[in-house]
């Protein structure tokens, strides 16, 4: 599932009143890191995640490998944060239609 530009505006509101809910250190994206963002998706949909400052392609390679590994969909990455979705079996969080 690819989201829209309409569903990627609405879940960036969603997001901006949110704290970040994982932070990565400075080991990078270790297995227990990715357990944590795999919780947090279950429960919340929406997930904000504390990048380190990294330079900004070695950001974007980091959200691509969480993105694929958790199989969610990207809808933001704006400085050290980036903000991932994946629905749940029980959807939480109902996004405009196409």
């Amino acid at each position: 599932m690819n989201l829209t530009g309409k569903q990627k505006n609405y879940l960036r509101g969603i997001a901006h009143s949110k704290n970040p809910i994982v932070t990565i250190g400075g080991k990078g994206l270790t297995e227990a890191v990715m357990k944590e963002i795999e919780l947090a998706l279950d429960q919340h949909e929406l997930v904000k995640i504390k990048l380190p400052s990294n330079a900004k392609a070695e950001k974007v390679a980091l959200m691509a490998q969480i993105t694929s590994q958790s199989k969610s969909q990207p809808v933001q990455l704006i400085g050290r944060v980036g903000v991932i979705y994946r629905t749940s079996d029980e959807p939480k969080i109902t996004l405009p239609s196409i």
